[in-house]
């Protein structure tokens, strides 16, 4: 007896596995970035506060600098040079997430999952690449938390982030936006490389070795894992980083080494550390949060359903 039409079943989502490459847009790294940036924008002021506070004048924690910015500025103090950090995000983490994405997916299709090494140099080659892409927004964006904590005469009062490219370029010269591009990348390139993919290690570790499903709490504890990873190794070039992009003078960076380590001693290269975990840390969670969501629509959208090998 032939089988009616009624008894046929419509086709259901299509099942993958988790070591099936999917090929997520390319922006979803600096839209979740970005979301993650409005969340932690007054963490991450507060650290390039602390980070630039000169011997000469009075040394505040960071309860102490939020309590100073606020009572200076205002709460919306806390915000300031927000628009330089969405610039930011939309440039140098759509950059790394992208390329990264988009080579480890590439290895995926090839073979198995990317190794190790393998993760370590797409993610640093990533970083590096993103570096220079949002160097202008880098350099704006420090300049812009920094500027209240300068005395009025030396303010730049960059109404936004457009504006203050605008007139870097125009007062400085189109080098002043790449100031500093070197330590920047190479900032980057840790940055990725001890975030993006420890985040992948350690959610990877996570799911074999637990009976944590791939869920939130999986994700929490492997981007927080990641945050403290990335906030350790990055912390002395993050300084130098701040230090040169904040400067009013061109020093060379064999210099301000010199000069940071003769007044402050080998300290300085773990200054902020704190204020920097609690701004990176809930960043990084904040970013693979959203990231994580971002995807599980798209494969929603696609019909596309995941299954543990």
């Amino acid at each position: 007896m032939s089988r009616t039409s009624s008894s046929v079943k419509p086709p259901g989502p299509r099942k993958v596995t988790t070591s099936t490459a999917i090929h997520y847009p390319f922006w979803f790294g600096g839209s979740a970035s970005s979301l993650a940036a409005c969340v932690t924008h007054p963490l991450d002021l507060v650290k390039v506060r602390l980070q630039t506070q000169h011997n000469g004048g009075p040394k505040r924690n960071m309860v102490q600098m939020f309590g100073h910015v606020v009572k200076s500025n205002g709460f919306l103090g806390l915000y300031k040079g927000l628009s330089a950090s969405l610039l930011r995000q939309l440039t140098y983490s759509t950059t790394r997430f992208g390329i990264y994405a988009h080579l480890k997916t590439s290895i995926s299709d090839r073979r198995s999952q990317p190794s190790f090494p393998q993760l370590i140099a797409i993610s640093s080659a990533s970083g590096f690449i993103g570096g220079i892409a949002g160097n202008p927004a880098d350099v704006l964006n420090v300049r812009m938390q920094h500027d209240a904590a300068l005395p009025a005469a030396e303010r730049r009062n960059y109404k936004n982030a457009i504006d203050g490219l605008i007139r870097m370029a125009r007062e400085e010269g189109l080098a002043s936006l790449w100031r500093g591009v070197w330590p920047n990348s190479m900032r980057a390139a840790l940055m990725t490389a001890s975030q993006l993919a420890s985040y992948d290690i350690f959610k990877d570790l996570i799911l074999r070795y637990t009976s944590l499903p791939d869920n939130t709490i999986t994700h929490f504890s492997a981007s927080l894992m990641a945050g403290f990873v990335a906030t350790t190794v990055c912390s002395p070039v993050d300084v130098i980083k701040t230090r040169i992009m904040s400067a009013s003078e061109n020093k060379s960076l064999a210099k301000l080494l010199s000069d940071t380590y003769r007044n402050e001693g080998p300290g300085w290269m773990f200054r902020g550390w704190v204020p920097s975990f609690i701004r990176l840390g809930p960043h990084t969670i904040a970013t693979f949060l959203f990231l994580e969501q971002h995807q599980k629509v798209y494969r929603y959208l696609k019909g596309i359903n995941t299954l543990d090998t």
